[in-house]
């Protein structure tokens, strides 16, 4: 049965405006989005569907144009509305870090780093870039590099923060294993960088590392020492 057929109030677009996107199943809340279903399934059967094939919402996002687009009912304008949802999320994200000071927001910086950096495939390491309120300038990635690694160059961090007039800096990296404890080399270079960027008076207040759901602070762990 299409969902124009269903009662008024059963329908996931008038049930959204009438009771919230609280009262919506994930696969209600994917509908929206689908619009349509494909032959012999609704949009929410559909959504239902895809949600079980792929083993929640997040992994559906997450998943590249050809295997998304390898099911049934779904195609290149699909997928580019999923990824707009998807990173629309992070922007948003974004400017609420952008809004407040960072550690006046941890949850929200958790959460903006979890978003971004969770689901990639090879690590990455990026630099927050923070003015003297600690509000965030810039998000840069400087370096990207295997599935294990990332090859860090303290002089490119250095050069990074000066050209964005940083006065302070948190150190981003994500584990594509998803375990977020820190290595030995991670230690190491934090210790480089804090170094390098003391001789230009740029504070390091934390290291930051992603893993799956998961995110774990070096100053927390009381492993950098941060005065501010």
């Amino acid at each position: 049965m299409a969902i124009t057929d269903w009662p008024m109030n059963e329908r996931p677009r008038e049930k959204l405006l009438h009771k919230g996107a609280d009262a919506l199943s994930d696969a209600e809340l994917l509908a929206i989005v689908l619009r349509t279903g494909s032959q012999g399934k609704s949009a929410v059967d559909l959504a239902r569907h895809l949600i079980k094939e792929f083993n929640g919402l997040r992994p559906l996002l997450c998943a590249s144009q050809e295997t998304l687009c390898a099911q049934p009912g779904i195609g290149p304008a699909t997928y580019a509305q999923l990824q707009a949802i998807r990173f629309m999320g992070q922007r948003f994200l974004r400017e609420q870090v952008q809004q407040n000071p960072l550690f006046n927001s941890p949850d929200a910086t958790r959460q903006y780093l979890l978003s971004k950096l969770r689901d990639r495939q090879h690590e990455e390491f990026h630099i927050l870039y923070l003015d003297t309120q600690y509000q965030l300038l810039h998000d840069e990635m400087l370096f990207r590099g295997t599935i294990a690694s990332a090859a860090v160059y303290p002089r490119e961090v250095v050069k990074g923060a000066l050209s964005a007039n940083a006065a302070a800096v948190i150190l981003v990296h994500n584990h594509p294993s998803g375990i977020a404890e820190p290595s030995h080399a991670d230690l190491q270079i934090t210790q480089k960088l804090i170094q390098a960027l003391s001789l230009v008076d740029i504070q390091v207040l934390d290291h930051q590392i992603v893993g799956d759901n998961k995110v774990v602070s070096l100053a927390e762990r009381g492993l950098i020492t941060v005065t501010y």
